[in-house]
């Protein structure tokens, strides 16, 4: 199974998924007539003109700030600290920059996301709105077709960041804090959880109001040395993008069972590292990606019709 999970991933990691990423990203650098340079100074204007750190709400959900911070701390994780040395082991110091070029060009890419998950979503109760992937999928594609993809692409997200994924990090908190300071990692499990389970269950108001404090500290810290709050505040942001694609799934009476889930994944984590697990998280994280950019593409004159508008 191993062996297997492995061998998927290889071949996805390596033509695949760097072809899709690529092309998504120069389609929509040239189609949007880089807006990642063009409108780079509104959106840094729009994103801290509203910056607050006392956990001010918005009536509709999210600060700009809570929304970003909530981003950066889904994104920027372990991976970015054992992923970037391990390029630099494997490819040398010129790995540094091909990861700056696809960093570039994606931007247009999640300029693009961005656009779609606004113009697709939808009212879920009073103040509640939810959005992302799965709504865009299901307006670009009509039928079994789009159900078929939107459904793929849930199921794939749940498993790779609510479940594997936060399991993934979990681990690495725990096996840093007990190689650092002696920590028992069932002690560190049961930490980790109860601080989970308090914010899991304030939703997402609480949520954005933990990240966008840990945000800033995570800035100071990357330059520093630490798993913990990398890894932390993943595991919060990648619960939220599960409990999304569960609600849409299965409606909110799943919440409570996912969370739930969720907690027990993490906890696990803490105790044993397995390769078929981390395999497993890179799957369906890569599989995810395959429904999303199709939509991307069948999508463009939505995201073009934004882009159009904001560079008059």
């Amino acid at each position: 199974m191993l062996h297997l999970v492995q061998t998927i991933n290889s071949y996805l990691s390596d033509y695949v998924l760097v072809i899709l990423l690529m092309l998504v990203g120069l389609w929509y650098s040239i189609r949007t007539r880089f807006i990642q340079i063009r409108c780079f100074g509104e959106g840094i204007r729009s994103v801290f003109g509203n910056l607050s750190l006392n956990g001010k709400k918005h009536e509709k959900g999210m600060s700009s700030f809570q929304a970003l911070a909530t981003a950066i701390a889904a994104q920027v994780g372990t991976g970015n600290i054992v992923g970037a040395s391990g390029a630099i082991l494997t490819g040398g110091p010129g790995a540094i920059f091909w990861m700056w070029v696809i960093a570039f060009f994606g931007m247009a890419t999640i300029y693009a996301e961005a656009v779609l998950a606004q113009e697709t979503r939808i009212h879920t109760g009073k103040n509640h709105i939810q959005g992302g992937p799965v709504y865009y999928i299901r307006t670009a594609f009509k039928g079994s077709f789009g159900k078929f993809l939107a459904h793929f692409f849930a199921v794939a997200i749940i498993l790779a960041l609510g479940f594997f994924g936060c399991m993934v990090q979990s681990n690495s908190i725990g096996s840093t804090m007990h190689t650092a300071f002696g920590i028992p990692s069932w002690v560190v499990g049961i930490i980790l959880v109860a601080a989970c389970a308090v914010i899991f269950i304030g939703g997402m108001e609480r949520l954005a109001y933990v990240t966008e404090k840990i945000v800033p500290v995570m800035a100071a810290v990357f330059l520093a040395g630490g798993l913990l709050f990398f890894a932390f505040s993943t595991v919060l942001s990648w619960n939220m993008f599960g409990r999304i694609n569960a609600i849409y799934l299965f409606g909110h009476r799943s919440v409570i069972i996912y969370q739930i889930i969720s907690l027990v994944f993490i906890f696990l984590g803490t105790l044993a590292s397995n390769d078929l697990v981390w395999e497993l998280s890179d799957l369906f994280n890569q599989l995810m990606v395959i429904p999303n950019t199709i939509a991307l593409f069948a999508l463009t004159g939505m995201v073009l019709k934004g882009a159009h508008m904001k560079s008059k």
